[in-house]
């Protein structure tokens, strides 16, 4: 176990870091983290995270600020993940514009690995363009 998967106390690895939050951030921000980061923990908790819907995209949260939503997407890859070294990458997607992924401390300084994210991200986003062009064709939903 490296120290990045060490819970601190007898608590989660989510916990410390919620805790670090709590006290690094200003109070209102903090507080729409928890209403953001709570269903989802416990979704976590009650092992049924598949059925959640949760989205952090730009248009999900719009009252969320960005620096709130990345906090978000680090607590829950910390419960999921039970690592504390998760950072927010922003890669420059040619087709999509800048997208913001979470990953491991290692990926994140990973030019190379970087490149081949944002390769898999501008194939997935090809992809999902020629279905919604097919749905579209074929008279069916394209917001998928």
């Amino acid at each position: 176990m490296s120290d990045s998967e060490i819970p601190h106390g007898d608590g989660r690895p989510v916990d410390a870091y919620l805790d670090l939050l709590r006290i690094r951030m200003d109070t209102e921000d903090y507080r729409l983290l928890m209403r953001a980061v709570e269903p989802v923990l416990e979704a976590i908790d009650e092992e049924r995270l598949s059925s959640l819907d949760f989205a952090l995209d730009s248009g999900a949260n719009d009252e969320l600020p960005q620096e709130v939503r990345d906090e978000v997407a680090l607590v829950i890859a910390t419960a999921v993940t039970g690592r504390l070294d998760n950072e927010v990458v922003e890669l420059d997607v040619d087709d999509t514009g800048p997208v913001r992924i979470v990953t491991d401390a290692t990926t994140a300084s990973d030019p190379v690995r970087l490149g081949e994210i944002a390769d898999y991200i501008r194939d997935r986003h090809k992809q999902t363009e020629e279905l919604r062009g097919i749905a579209r064709a074929s008279g069916m939903p394209t917001d998928f």
